[in-house]
């Protein structure tokens, strides 16, 4: 599945996501600073009727959303950045792995390579970048980690994949 959207387009890309991948559980969301992880989690949430505010996780780690399925039955999100972790070890102990392996919830995991030896094998790897439109204008902000200049009008390039990861043990 690719997609490019814009800000506008936002609701529209999250209910197609949700419509290719009804059944996935766990979506590893790639993408560098600021190309929209966390604010295509609010659509995705939003998408799902989630109630009450949806916000980064940065400094909580895990945040949980809850909304109601098709069946009136109470459904769980969890959001996770991992940004500030430092290795596998920190992110279990945070409850990571509870998360991903939570048999009724959604997870969505930002920055997650340094679980990648625990997703699941059915995990949903998304790959979001900012592509300035032809029309775009940029403005000059302070330096965030780097960023010189941020396009004021953009389209997010959107590429997910499920692959079914085999484990071979032994030779």
């Amino acid at each position: 599945m690719k997609l490019t959207f814009s800000l506008e387009e936002l609701p529209e890309a999250a209910r197609q996501l949700w419509a290719n991948f009804p059944k996935a559980r766990v979506f590893a969301l790639n993408g560098e600073m600021g190309a929209g992880k966390t604010t295509f989690v609010k659509a995705l949430c939003a998408a799902k009727g989630v109630n009450g505010a949806t916000a980064s996780p940065t400094f909580s780690i895990i945040n949980e959303y809850r909304y109601k399925d098709g069946r009136e039955q109470d459904r769980i999100i969890y959001h996770l950045d991992l940004y500030r972790l430092k290795n596998l070890e920190e992110a279990v102990e945070a409850g990571v792995e509870d998360c991903l392996y939570h048999a009724s919830a959604v997870s969505f995991v930002e920055w997650p390579d340094i679980v990648d030896a625990i997703l699941p094998a059915d995990t949903v790897h998304i790959f979001l970048s900012v592509t300035p439109t032809k029309n775009a204008s940029w403005w000059r902000a302070p330096p965030i980690r780097g960023i010189q200049a941020i396009p004021a009008i953009i389209n997010v390039t959107l590429e997910a994949t499920q692959t079914y990861n085999c484990h071979q043990y032994g030779a």
